[in-house]
């Protein structure tokens, strides 16, 4: 069963950058959406940004000019860039695969931005 793991998370200062990646075990067939949801202490998941099969992306309002999401169609993959991070980003960052057949989860990473 192909499973998702996330890497790249850990301890930044206010205003410092990570890159959050997340590879599949195994081929993953006919993806329509790749994406990143977070949720922190106390609060709901909720989507960071999210990317088609296209190259268009979408993110949240908080996010936007900060956070890129990536993707590479061959290895089933999709990165977040996030720079210029802020106290309000802590949270376990989830990516997403997303099929007409099923929707894969990762187990989550955290991140966490000291001020």
């Amino acid at each position: 069963q192909v499973q998702l793991v996330e890497s790249g998370g850990g301890l930044v200062h206010t205003g410092g950058s990570l890159r959050l990646s997340c590879a599949a075990s195994g081929s993953i067939s006919n993806i329509y959406s790749r994406s990143w949801y977070r949720q922190a202490p106390g609060k709901s998941r909720e989507l960071v940004a999210i990317i088609g099969s296209g190259r268009s992306a979408n993110y949240a309002d908080s996010v936007k000019g900060r956070f890129t999401i990536s993707r590479d169609n061959a290895q089933s993959t999709v990165d977040l860039q996030m720079n210029n991070l802020q106290p309000e980003d802590t949270a376990v960052y989830y990516c997403n695969i997303y099929t007409l057949l099923r929707n894969y989860w990762g187990p989550g990473t955290q991140v966490t931005v000291s001020s």
